[in-house]
């Protein structure tokens, strides 16, 4: 007779949790009042570990790393094509950006990962749709790009699980040997222990038309008056984002959060005004205290799997792979920076 297991929180990194546990013989409840519909269907889908990497942040880099390594296969064991871009650039507009570009690709290059740096020529060549004033990129060709809303579709579709279209309030009162709370940016609600907060990021998507210029072929990051931008390619256009404000539960977008979107995203790609503005989102990242997830058994009946950030998707296979060890009574040792227990009182960063 099988284990049960019960999943509460059904973005992308609940749902994998399922699928995967599903295919190891759990038999999975998967708990959200609407699947796959908070930060998982807003997010710009950037998997992008190695040009957001800063000296001192070795442990984020590395589990960034080690899941950017296993996305081939997990998109592969899903059936469908989610991958929009592969290899992103990161452009500087002015000397203090270029000067953070080659600390990157030093600090990153020192870890044993690829990186280039590339002069105007170069980038105008690889991509021509780019502002003529950037100065300098930073090349990462391994990097990649996930159309976020395929990857929900092809877990659901993956997914072996009963859905149950609710909210839970009481995780004791789950019917299950086993319960992992994947909530997301509510996980502290049902644990008051994990310090994970709200975030609101807001993303435009825009569509081109058939008159506009081609968009680039790769994901472009920048930082515009200390705000950062990307544009991530999808199919028929761009997503563009993102917005970050401490502000609680709130998801409504504003014309300010819109306003600076399109002009920073202007400076980076000077013909971006000519697309159409096809929707505008808003949604919550689940944020820790010091930029790392919290992955890790909290009692022999429960583990949370949350505070991901802005990297939820790209650590999406990571955590399926530390759940799932935790769930055979293992552990996963490139996971050991995101152990819950570092929140531990005399331990707390």
């Amino acid at each position: 007779m099988s284990k049960v297991l019960a999943v509460v929180g059904g973005g992308v990194v609940g749902l994998s949790i399922a699928v995967r546990a599903s295919r190891e013989g759990w038999s999975v409840t998967l708990y959200d009042p609407e699947v796959g519909s908070g930060a998982s269907w807003v997010a710009g889908g950037m998997l992008a570990p190695l040009s957001e990497g800063w000296p001192g942040e070795h442990e984020l880099l590395a589990l960034g790393a080690k899941s950017l390594q296993r996305w081939p296969d997990f998109a592969r064991s899903l059936g469908v094509e989610v991958f929009s871009a592969s290899g992103s650039l990161t452009v500087a507009l002015d000397s203090a950006d270029a000067a953070d570009l080659r600390t990157i690709a030093e600090f990153v290059g020192q870890q044993g990962h690829e990186l280039e740096i590339l002069d105007r020529a170069r980038i105008r060549e690889l991509e021509p749709s780019l502002a003529q004033n950037i100065r300098l990129g930073l090349l990462a060709p391994t990097e990649l790009a996930v159309d976020n809303r395929a990857l929900v579709e092809g877990l659901r579709a993956a997914a072996s699980v009963s859905f149950v279209a609710e909210s839970v309030t009481d995780i004791d009162a789950l019917d299950a040997d086993q319960v992992v709370v994947a909530a997301g940016a509510q996980t502290a609600s049902l644990l008051p222990e994990i310090p994970v907060r709200a975030v609101k990021g807001e993303i435009l998507r825009l569509r081109r038309r058939p008159s506009a210029t081609p968009p680039p072929t790769r994901t472009i990051r920048g930082s515009v008056h200390g705000r950062p931008i990307y544009l991530v390619p999808r199919g028929d256009g761009l997503v563009v984002g993102a917005t970050q404000y401490e502000s609680g539960q709130d998801t409504q977008v504003t014309v300010a959060g819109v306003r600076d979107l399109i002009a920073d995203a202007e400076r980076l790609m000077p013909s971006i005004g000519e697309y159409e503005l096809h929707e505008t989102a808003a949604g919550l990242r689940p944020m820790s205290p010091d930029g790392l997830p919290i992955i890790g058994r909290i009692s022999d009946r429960v583990i949370v799997a949350s505070g991901h950030g802005r990297n939820g998707i790209l650590l999406t296979p990571i955590t399926a792979d530390a759940v799932s060890a935790l769930l055979a009574g293992d552990t996963l040792p490139e996971a050991k920076a995101a152990d819950p227990a570092r929140f531990s009182k005399g331990q707390e960063k």
